[in-house]
This record gives structure tokens, C-alpha cells and sequence, in this order.
């Protein structure tokens, strides 16, 4: 019975099907059944089961005879079992004869009522508890169970898992996690039907792996499934069904199923903490896509530790100045000598326990933690509480480029945070950089570009960082607002070697001429860069040709007019 058919039985008087050849009998019980249950009468089988194919969603109990013409109970019992409608009704039988009762209940019967009905009490009591237990199972089932693929659900699976840890206690077993690539981008171009029939495919495929290998699977988010099962040496075989089964879904549509295995997992750790170790080895393999096995190893969880142990520290960190802010120096080199000209905030950790950080594993980490923004903020005010103190103590002011993520400009009070900022240390938005790098244009571009506009009518000024690192249309790049635009390094590696580079480096040049924008080249360490930057057009260049990143007391040499040697 399904969930419609309970709600009808609550709001109704529940449905009963009495089946039986001698209308006396079919009389008797609705008699006995009347104040608790609507009657739908059937005199055979043949008349009972197209009763259930029509009404089977809103029948409650199933009274059946065994012996009678055209069709009898057993046969009944046997084409229920087929019959997706009628499967879950439960079924009394109505017998005077004890040995057809072992029968019965293999074929699906719950109860029995001897007859003749003497005892009409008794008969509606036995009902009543029959029904009502089937109701309380059907509830419980549709607590625990993902309504679309009917797997459990997280925290039934937790509680089942834990269960079959008791009892296969000698037994090895295995946590796996799999996800499916880019299932959003799935759903939007097949629409969310076919998304559907893919997480039904996947859920029938781990069902019955589950049941082979003394396991249990469940849905636990749109595209993430668990198994916990027996111990397998490979989960090949497995990959390759699935593979089977979702290329007969459709040959245009190619979907990529990522595997993440906790082998042999730790059962003095809790349930949650193996599968959150699965989910890490899947995770790891996202953007790998030779591989789409990948299993939980002492170096994953050392990195993950590692990470953790970084996540729980950056509070600590910001509040005790752990977190530095260096500058680099960008120098003008449109003249006969360099000018300095401006200069990019760049954090740098020092850990008292850790040591040094690379800036390129934390800063991806905090980015997909949600952290980034937290310590943004936090370099955002450090670099600009120093361009006040070099105002004061020099009476200049050095123009600051500082990151802004692509999570910050989702943010609808960002301009309002930059404009505060520079109230507080009365500085003017011009002289305050703001650095975007280019592939956050092309994730929400009507979003983007209507924050980056009402920045840089507030006077902010924009840099396009990574320019060429992504992929921009012209005509995308003519609507971005920026005020000036920032090479990705690469193109500046080995730009003696390669004539291609060169020229590419020229074309760039022109078309920020043509949107009337100066051009910045970073990463630039040797002299025949230089000549080759500035014979090409670039404006200003930044790199070890110049200075490393430096701490506040020694980038002052640059404004009072030295120049770090090379």
C-alpha cells in the first residue's frame, strides 16, 4: 500500500477486500468489519486481482478465500507477488483447513482466520492488529528510506551499518563512497527526468551488489551514495556494472561514477568518520580523470589531517598575527628607467608549530572551505591600515592590490565592507586595487559583473588577474569592467624560446590597447624579459626581476627610492 493509500485510510475508514465464492461468508465479515472498514467485495480470485490492479493503492487488508472457481487463493497469492500495486497488501486467508497454512505464508500470507466466524471480536481484532502493523512498518520504511532510488537514508544506514557490524563481527568490511561527475550540468542539459533515472540505476545496481556481498547501500545527497559491504579485493566488477548499466540509459551521454574506499575499515571508529575517510578518497580523484578508483591510504589521511589541523588553526592564526601581509613592488617601465608604481598584498603563514605555508596550500583550501573570506577581510584591513601608515610616515601614497575571491563577490554587502574600509583609514578608492581573477567571470556573469560595476563606480579600481589562464569570448571580454589587465605567468616562462609566446604576448598587448587599459606582467625574472615586455607595449611588470614579496620594513626601500639588486 502506498503512502497515498495510509493517508486514505487515516481520513477515511479503511478499505478492506473480502474474496471469498459464497456471499454469506462475503455478508458475515462486512458485518463484522463495517464501523472500522469500507467493504469491496469480490466473489473469485479473477474478480479479486482486477480489483487490485484498479484500486490496490487504496486497499488496507486483503481477506482471501482459498477455495473457490475460476481463480483461487493460491492463485491469487502467487499473481500478487508480480503485481507492484498489490505487493505490500497484507493478506488473511480465510480457511478451515490448518495445512494449507504453511503454504500460505510462504506465499506472502500474514494471518489467519478460521471459519465459520464465531467469534466476531476475535476476527475484528485480528484485523485491526494486522493492519495497523503493516502501517507502522510502511511508516518506518518511508523514514528510513530515499523515496527515489529506495535506499536508506544517511542516518538509517549509520544505524543498519552498525548493526552488521555486530553481527558479521569476525568479518572485514568495506566503507565506499561514490559520486557522480557534474551531476547539476547532468540535470540541466537532460533534464532533471533522465538525472532521475540515472540515481534509480545506480540505486538498483548497489542494492544488488549490497545483497550479494552482505552489505547495506544508501542515498545520502543528490549524487553520493554509500556501500558498506564484505571486504572486496577490487570494486572493478562493480565499476564495470554500473558502467553497463548507465550506458544502456543512453549511448550520447557519457557519466563518470567516482569510487572512494576505506578498505578494512577501523569498527572502533565511528560509522560517520569511516565514510567521511571514503568520501575524502573520492573527493581526491575529482579532477583525475584516468582514475575513477581510488582507495583511503596513510598519505591521504596524513594530508587530511594536515588540512584539518590548518582549518582549526586560522582563527588562532589571524588573531595572534601568524598570517603576514608582504608586498611585491610593480614597477612602470613605459619611461627610460622603471618607476615604481604600486605594489600586490600577498599573504604569507608562519605557523609557530608548522613553519612556513605555502600560500598555495592553504589559500585552496580555505577557497573550498568557505574560510577564505574570513581571512580576506582580515589582509584587507592589514593592507590597508599600511598604505596609511606610508602616507603618514612618507607623505606618498603607494597604490595596493589585494584577492578578492570569487565567493566575496557573491557577497551583496561587499562594497559596502570596501567602503568602510577606506572611511576608517581615510583612504580614497582609487588608490585601493582589487584583483579578480578571470575565471570567476565565467561562472555567473550577470551577478559579477553587476558587483564589479557598482565597485568601480564607487572608484574602485579592478585588475583582471590570470588574464589567459581561462577561457574568455572576445565578446565577453568587452563587457568586462576592469581598469587593467594582469598576464597569467605562464606566458612569461620562456618567452625567449618561444616565438609563439611572443607573439601571443603582442596580440595581448593590442587588444588591452583597444579597451584602453594598461597591461601588468607578473612572474618576470630576467632582463631579456624585460626588453621583450616593453618593446611589446606592457605598461607595468612585476616580479623576482625586481623583488620578492617583502615584509612592510623592507618593500620602504623601494619608496624612498632604492632598488633591491637582482
Amino acid at each position: 500500500m502506498t503512502l497515498y493509500g495510509k493517508r486514505y485510510a487515516r481520513l477515511n475508514k479503511r478499505l478492506a477486500l473480502v474474496v471469498d465464492d459464497e456471499a454469506v461468508n462475503r455478508e458475515m465479515l462486512g458485518f463484522i468489519l463495517q464501523d472500522d472498514y469500507d467493504i469491496l467485495p469480490a466473489g473469485d480470485g479473477r474478480e479479486a486481482m482486477r480489483l487490485l490492479r484498479e484500486r490496490g493503492a487504496d486497499i488496507s487488508v486483503l481477506l482471501l478465500d482459498l477455495l473457490m472457481p475460476v481463480m483461487s487463493g493460491f492463485d491469487v497469492l502467487h499473481e500478487m507477488r508480480t503485481l507492484e500495486a498489490a505487493r505490500d497488501i497484507p493478506v488473511i486467508v480465510l480457511t478451515s483447513e490448518a495445512r494449507a497454512e504453511v503454504e500460505c505464508l510462504k506465499l506472502g500470507a500474514v494471518d489467519f482466520i478460521k471459519k465459520p466466524y464465531n467469534a466476531p471480536e476475535a476476527v475484528l481484532a485480528r484485523v485491526n492488529r494486522v493492519v495497523e502493523l503493516f502501517e507502522d512498518r510502511q511508516l518506518i520504511e518511508a523514514a528510513e528510506n530515499d523515496p527515489l532510488t529506495g535506499l536508506y537514508n544517511r542516518a538509517f544506514f549509520y544505524e543498519y551499518a552498525g548493526q552488521r557490524d555486530r553481527q558479521l563481527s569476525d568479518c572485514e568490511m568495506d566503507a565506499v563512497a561514490l559520486d557522480i561527475d557534474r551531476f547539476r550540468l547532468l540535470n540541466e542539459m537532460n533534464g532533471r527526468a533522465y538525472g532521475d533515472r540515472v540515481l534509480r540505476a545506480i540505486g538498483g545496481v548497489l542494492a544488488g551488489f549490497a545483497g550479494e556481498h552482505d552489505g547495506l547501500a544508501a542515498r545520502c545527497g543528490s549524487d553520493l551514495f554509500y556501500l558498506y559491504c564484505r571486504h572486496q579485493e577490487s570494486y572493478e566488477p562493480l565499476r564495470r556494472r554500473l558502467g553497463q548499466v548507465l550506458d544502456e540509459l543512453s549511448d550520447a551521454v557519457r557519466i563518470r561514477v567516482r569510487f572512494g574506499v576505506y578498505p578494512a575499515a577501523d569498527k572502533e571508529m565511528e560509522m560517520e568518520h569511516r565514510f567521511d575517510r571514503a568520501k575524502a578518497a573520492c573527493d581526491a580523484i575529482r579532477d583525475d580523470y584516468k582514475q575513477c578508483v581510488n582507495v583511503y591510504s596513510d598519505e591521504l589521511h596524513a594530508r587530511e589531517v594536515y588540512a584539518e589541523r590548518l582549518m582549526n588553526d586560522m582563527g588562532e592564526a589571524i588573531a595572534s598575527g601568524q598570517f603576514c601581509v608582504y608586498y611585491q613592488p610593480k614597477f612602470n617601465i613605459r619611461g627610460e628607467e622603471p618607476v615604481l608604481c604600486s605594489a600586490e598584498a600577498l599573504v604569507r603563514w608562519r605557523h609557530p608549530e608548522l613553519g612556513f605555508i605555502s600560500p598555495g596550500v592553504f589559500i585552496p583550501l580555505f577557497e573550498q572551505n568557505g574560510l577564505i573570506s574570513q581571512l580576506e577581510r582580515h589582509i584587507w584591513e592589514r593592507a590597508a591600515a599600511q598604505m596609511r601608515e606610508w602616507k603618514d610616515r612618507f607623505g606618498v601614497s603607494i597604490p595596493v592590490s589585494v584577492n578578492v575571491s570569487r565567493i566575496d563577490l557573491y557577497d551583496p554587502n561587499l562594497g559596502q565592507w570596501f567602503a568602510g574600509l577606506m572611511e576608517k583609514y581615510a583612504l580614497s578608492p582609487g588608490e585601493y586595487w582589487l584583483e579578480i581573477t578571470e575565471s570567476a567571470y565565467t561562472e555567473d556573469t550577470a551577478q559579477l559583473l553587476a558587483m564589479v560595476s557598482a565597485l568601480r563606480e564607487a572608484g574602485f579600481k579592478v585588475e583582471m588577474d590570470d588574464f589567459g589562464s581561462g577561457y574568455s569570448s572576445l565578446n565577453m571580454l568587452f563587457m568586462m569592467p576592469v581598469d587593467a589587465l594582469k598576464l597569467d605567468m605562464k606566458f612569461v616562462q620562456n618567452i625567449e624560446k618561444s616565438g609563439k609566446n611572443r607573439e601571443i604576448i603582442r596580440v595581448l598587448m593590442n587588444l588591452a590597447g583597444c579597451l584602453g587599459v594598461p597591461t601588468i606582467v607578473e612572474g618576470v625574472e630576467e632582463q631579456e624579459q624585460v626588453d621583450m615586455l616593453k618593446s611589446a607595449g606592457c605598461d607595468i611588470i612585476q616580479g623576482y626581476y625586481f623583488s620578492r614579496p617583502l615584509p612592510p620594513e623592507e618593500f620602504e626601500r623601494f619608496i624612498k627610492g632604492g632598488k633591491e639588486e637582482c
